[in-house]
């Protein structure tokens, strides 16, 4: 069995107009995407809350998948009276043969070297090393694979900096592969914290797969449950936080509240050109300092005075 794909030309006026007349004519599925994805000319899209960011591509394609036995002219005749272009709709096809799409997706996931002694292994991977610190890891709702350069900065200063028996809190847990990696490292007890209920199951999940279970470890939605739960007045020796540059902004004296004095927090999912207003914030409490970066995002720790 095949499919057909057609596969248009668009920009931010007609996309969703495309979009909305290919599935009228029974398109499987339809996808809108950056016409110039990894290349120099890619448009990001994301953005902070609060701040307007475009909606949708300026050069844009929109991509839809039908039956290999459709009357393809017939569509695009429809297409082009619904949405009433100027000019020639601008279009190709491809053709997709069926396949493992499981053997496929999991290909797309290898094993991920954090440093000499961390990995981030899916479950269908070998671990290339054994003897390491193995995440057992797969892609899933929840954020944090260890692709993304944010989770590879946090990951690895956890390794170059957590202490055997340091109490972790991982706000913004995501998948949980953080407050993993902390436990795994040698942290005595390791809380995650998301507002995603959907994240915190996750985070079980991965901790059961992982070997990770309470008391040392436990997630919430609720950031109030850990100083219920850690001691001494419920602080940690170190606060982890990967989110975004507004949220760390906002979020400042609730995290700063979550460590104790000489202890060390990590900030993650900032931009290279937010990084100094991220880092103003939090010299109300701590020494600042700028970490690593990698491909524009900037990880910054402090220590609390």
């Amino acid at each position: 069995m095949s499919w057909v794909t057609l596969i248009i030309k668009a920009d931010a006026t007609n996309a969703e107009l495309l979009s909305d007349a290919l599935m009228e004519q029974g398109a499987l599925s339809v996808d809108i995407h950056d016409a110039a994805a990894d290349t120099q000319d890619e448009q990001m899209l994301f953005g902070e809350p609060g701040e307007p960011c475009d909606e949708i591509w300026r050069n844009a394609e929109v991509s839809a998948l039908f039956n290999q036995d459709v009357d393809m002219n017939e569509i695009l005749h429809n297409v082009m009276n619904s949405v009433q272009p100027e000019g020639q709709l601008d279009f190709r096809l491809e053709r997709i043969e069926e396949q493992d799409w499981v053997r496929l997706t999991q290909s797309q996931f290898d094993p991920i070297r954090i440093s000499q002694r961390l990995w981030i292994v899916p479950t269908w991977h070998q671990a290339p090393d054994p003897d390491a610190i193995n995440l057992i890891l797969d892609p899933g709702l929840a954020f944090g694979t260890g692709s993304h350069p944010t989770t590879q900065l946090c990951l690895s200063w956890l390794d170059q900096n957590l202490q055997p028996g340091d109490k972790v809190v991982d706000y913004g847990c995501g998948s949980g592969i953080l407050a993993v990696a902390a436990l795994k490292l040698g942290a005595s007890h390791v809380a995650g914290i998301d507002i995603d209920p959907q994240a915190v199951k996750a985070s079980q999940e991965n901790a059961i797969r992982n070997h990770c279970s309470a008391p040392q470890f436990f997630f919430t939605t609720d950031h109030r449950a850990v100083t219920r739960d850690m001691q001494p007045q419920g602080q940690a020796d170190i606060v982890v936080a990967n989110i975004l540059a507004n949220p760390l902004i906002m979020l400042a004296p609730v995290l700063a509240q979550l460590v104790r004095q000489q202890g060390f927090i990590a900030l993650s999912g900032i931009l290279q050109q937010q990084a100094a207003e991220v880092k103003r914030t939090y010299q109300q409490w701590f020494d600042m300092h700028s970490g690593e970066e990698q491909q524009g995002w900037v990880l910054l720790t402090g220590s609390k005075r």
